[in-house]
């Protein structure tokens, strides 16, 4: 989601500020922020070294490639593709082809006849494109079982909603200071318009996704699988396993997304509780609370307001080293502090940040800004994201009377600006039944990080109310995406292993700590 505050007026301004926290917000958890980049966020191709030996897996055929993910490096994998009805209601119809990655089981392991089927985040993230970043957290689940990257229609290599000019260059938008939001939406309507012809949006939601995963399974000729679904990828995992419980093995979900949940709607108040977990645990550091007596939330309250207009600012270019200038804004500051939340490496930074800014100091801010843009660029298709949140949260969303009082940084135009695409966007339809959580017997992990600025483990307790066999494990002091965090990759090996949450030993987990606010640019104090 946006940044509040700054989507008053002035806030729509930085339009490419608001699609990075976007994409942070409602994406995966496995984002790099690199110091140097690629040309491209993410790369699949076949390498000349690789020989082009066929493998079949059930009907697909699977030929070698290399994936990449920015800050990540490349990985080796099997790539296939699989042709599905657009309109899955018009046999005569557009057919599109869904792109899928291969990542085998350790060599000489006693397969299991049931997979993992990951799911990314977004909507709108590329599965395919964060292989190689999550294959490391998949060790343990990699013994035994093959794992499968499926992109989302729409997204990556599975047919992606592009928006392009009238030569089929792709454009985007150029979001500098001038642009409104009648400019935004003027820019949303040219997209949709440049995508007629080759692909209808109302049939890229998440009950189109869920039917092209089970024919993807259905191509494989497997029985069951194991879903593992991340951010809104929990989304699609819940529904999958609703329709289509007798072909699902176990079911784990990290950074769960409720059914009934408005994505976007409590982006503003979630986001404001994760700073205040950190702010309470500096209170409790005597050096942080002498180094940083004002708060995080007060300090951000003020540098908004401070940079409503803007300042200039010279700064070192994290990506070339050069020195540069440009513009911030309370966009700017908002945005970092979106990305930073997500994992207590990069939010333990912030105090020392927004103190910085503070004393006039904005290099550090802006340098740090345009690492987080470096690292998210790219990694969200935007077009599927508003296809998706159009149809299935758009009209739900009740702005709260409430909003913004108390103090609170951000007010109902946070979730707003979330929504202003869907005043334009095609949408599709959403089953009746859509909001109904889900009640199942299937064995289930839910895994949250207690600090989590999008997804909190209240949204996660919830579900668990409907899951007879489930069970919560939260992370202390973690952000958004805990499978790659310390011994949790190794209780989800176990997990898929044994089919089994409630017998899992998760005493290690306890051990996980916070990491301590740094107090200058070398750290924080012993």
């Amino acid at each position: 989601m946006e940044h509040g505050c700054t989507v008053r007026r002035e806030g729509t301004r930085m339009l490419k500020k608001y699609w990075i926290v976007l994409a942070l917000v409602v994406g995966g958890v496995f984002v790099y922020f690199p110091t140097r980049v690629a040309a491209s966020s993410f790369e699949a191709s076949s390498a000349a070294t690789l020989q082009p030996v066929v493998r079949s897996y059930g009907r697909l055929r699977f030929e070698p490639c290399i994936l990449s993910a920015r800050g990540a490096g490349h990985i080796r994998v099997l790539c296939a593709q699989l042709p599905v009805l657009e309109n899955p209601a018009l046999p005569e119809g557009r057919r599109i082809t869904l792109k899928i990655a291969w990542l085998e089981r350790d060599s000489g392991s006693h397969p299991a006849s049931d997979p993992v089927f990951f799911i990314a985040g977004g909507p709108g993230q590329s599965a395919t494109g964060v292989v190689a970043a999550v294959a490391p957290s998949l060790n343990e689940v990699r013994k035994k079982r093959d794992i499968f990257f499926v992109d989302q229609r729409g997204t990556g290599g599975s047919h992606p909603l592009t928006c392009v000019d009238a030569q089929g260059r792709a454009f985007q938008l150029e979001a500098e200071n001038t642009t409104t939001p009648e400019q935004y939406i003027a820019f949303v309507q040219r997209c949709a318009a440049s995508l007629q012809g080759r692909a209808d949006p109302r049939y890229y939601t998440t009950t189109e996704a869920v039917t092209d995963l089970d024919m993807v399974r259905t191509a494989l000729s497997v029985d069951k699988i194991n879903l593992i679904g991340v951010s809104y990828g929990t989304r699609v995992a819940q529904h999958y396993a609703r329709r289509y419980r007798a072909h699902v093995r176990t079911l784990t979900m990290d950074g769960v997304v409720p059914n009934d949940l408005v994505i976007g709607s409590e982006f503003a108040t979630t986001f404001e509780n994760a700073i205040a977990l950190q702010d309470a645990q500096c209170r409790k550091d005597p050096s942080c609370a002498k180094r940083f007596p004002i708060d995080s939330r007060q300090q951000l309250r003020t540098l908004m307001e401070r940079l409503r207009q803007g300042s200039e600012v010279e700064y070192q270019d994290p990506a070339s080293g050069e020195m540069r200038r440009r513009r911030i804004t309370a966009d700017t500051v908002v945005s970092l502090a979106f990305g930073l939340s997500y994992a207590p490496e990069l939010i333990a930074l912030l105090p020392l940040i927004l103190n910085e800014a503070a004393s006039g100091h904005y290099a550090p801010l802006m340098s740090l800004s345009q690492l987080v843009g470096l690292g998210m660029d790219d990694q969200m298709n935007h077009a599927l994201q508003w296809a998706v949140i159009c149809t299935e949260d758009a009209d739900r969303y009740v702005a709260s009377a409430n909003a913004g009082a108390g103090g609170a940084l951000f007010g109902s135009e946070v979730a707003q600006m979330f929504f202003t695409p869907c005043k334009v966007w095609p949408t599709g339809i959403r089953p009746p039944d859509f909001m109904m959580p889900l009640v199942s017997d299937l064995p289930a992990l839910l895994l949250s990080g207690e600090r989590d600025p999008v997804t909190p483990p209240h949204y996660a307790q919830k579900l668990l109310k409907g899951l007879r066999y489930g069970r919560h494990i939260v992370a202390p002091g973690q952000g958004h995406g805990t499978i790659r965090v310390g011994c949790v990759s190794k209780l989800l090996g176990q997990f898929i292993d044994r089919a089994d949450a409630t017998s899992l030993d998760t005493t290690c987990v306890q051990h996980l700590v916070n990491v301590p606010v740094f107090t200058s640019f070398n750290g924080w104090e012993p």
